[in-house]
């Protein structure tokens, strides 16, 4: 059984329900210990006081900010705690926001949050229905090893998700640091119907068990290889780049390329670094309809509708071209697909009539 690392209560106007705070990922990188080449001696990072050389225990340690050279303001832990903002370990809800106007730069990582207890069940449940029920978020600071953190409370199923956030002025301005940006008018005309075309023919559902992390089964097989003497294969070489000259070429060959494997491989033989080809799409070869052309015999229901996540709802918005669906939220998409079914229903009983 997971162990929260935080333990706080969110409150939301005058509801408040105790949680936990629990990672939601864990962390499957291979590795390595440090040794002196030519032994097996490991070597360890230790505390040392860079004037004497000795080494200092942990709890004679403070901190120090560097007010000028060699000048030290000294603060104590204790003394961090004691201004930290939210010491009652609270979780406030500030704002509800649609998730889709936060731009993904600003996220961070993710935990899952917990009710402390069966008799806070109902209401955690609550919250968890009206964020899904509205598509928003919910915005909030909490205070986690002296630290403040931006958080974002989302809903998925049947639990509440917390993603940090950075703070605006974390996050770099891309057109002033960036050396090279395209203007507006690049990538338009032909080559962009291409793209589109092959962009749509390798599409495919979100199915995150179909990837794998290559780069990591490559180290475990060299660590293996080199521990039984066995000889270590080198991966391929990364692609070269598209010449401009010849991209319409390159685009229609991919095209081509999807057509033929039924869309289930990567076109132009793009490969990731470890060398294997992209994840594949159930899309039949040759299927070259747009997206609001492969849309579901039968319309579903408002009460169908209801019972499916935004990104469902919204993957049928956009296949049926609804305008406005970006900046829609959960009811809004179900208020426009059910239009749209019942539309299409009132169409089909005059054509029959």
């Amino acid at each position: 059984m997971a162990r929260a690392i935080w333990t706080g209560v969110i409150t939301f106007g005058l509801v408040s329900v105790p949680v936990g705070l629990f990672t939601a990922t864990e962390d499957h990188t291979v590795h390595f210990h440090q040794l002196q080449r030519g032994t097996s001696d490991r070597i360890r990072n230790r505390r040392v006081n860079e004037r004497t050389g000795k080494e200092v225990d942990a709890a004679d340690i403070v901190k120090g900010y560097e007010a000028g050279e060699g000048e030290y303001v000294v603060v104590e832990p204790e003394e961090l705690d004691e201004i930290a903002p939210g010491r009652s370990r609270t979780l406030e809800i500030t704002d509800f926001v649609d998730l889709d106007r936060i731009e993904p730069v600003y996220f961070g990582r993710t935990y899952y949050l917990a009710p402390r207890g069966k008799e806070y069940l109902k209401v955690y449940a609550l919250l968890r229905t009206a964020l899904a029920e509205s598509g928003k978020v919910g915005v909030a600071t909490f205070v986690m090893r002296n630290r403040q953190y931006l958080t974002a409370l989302r809903a998925e199923d049947r639990v509440l998700l917390l993603q940090t956030l950075h703070w605006a002025d974390e996050v770099r301005d891309p057109v002033e640091e960036l050396p090279d940006l395209p203007s507006e008018r690049v990538g338009q005309g032909k080559e962009l119907d291409m793209a589109l075309r092959l962009v749509d023919a390798l599409s495919g559902d979100w199915e995150p068990a179909r990837y794998r992390d290559t780069y990591r089964e490559k180290v475990r097989e060299l660590v293996r290889a080199k521990a039984e003497g066995q000889e270590v294969a080198v991966a391929e070489e990364a692609p070269e780049a598209t010449n401009v000259v010849d991209l319409m070429e390159v685009l229609r060959g991919s095209l081509e390329q999807a057509k033929d494997t039924g869309g289930k491989q990567t076109a132009a033989r793009s490969k990731s670094p470890g060398g294997k080809r992209a994840a594949s799409t159930t899309r039949k070869a040759g299927d070259e309809r747009p997206a609001g052309a492969r849309k579901k015999a039968t319309a579903p229901s408002r009460s169908e509708l209801r019972e499916l996540s935004k990104a469902e709802l919204y993957q049928r918005a956009t296949e049926q071209d609804i305008a406005g669906r970006s900046r829609m939220s959960r009811q809004e998409l179900v208020d426009a697909l059910g239009g749209s079914a019942g539309r299409g229903r009132r169409k089909k009983k005059t054509t029959a009539a």
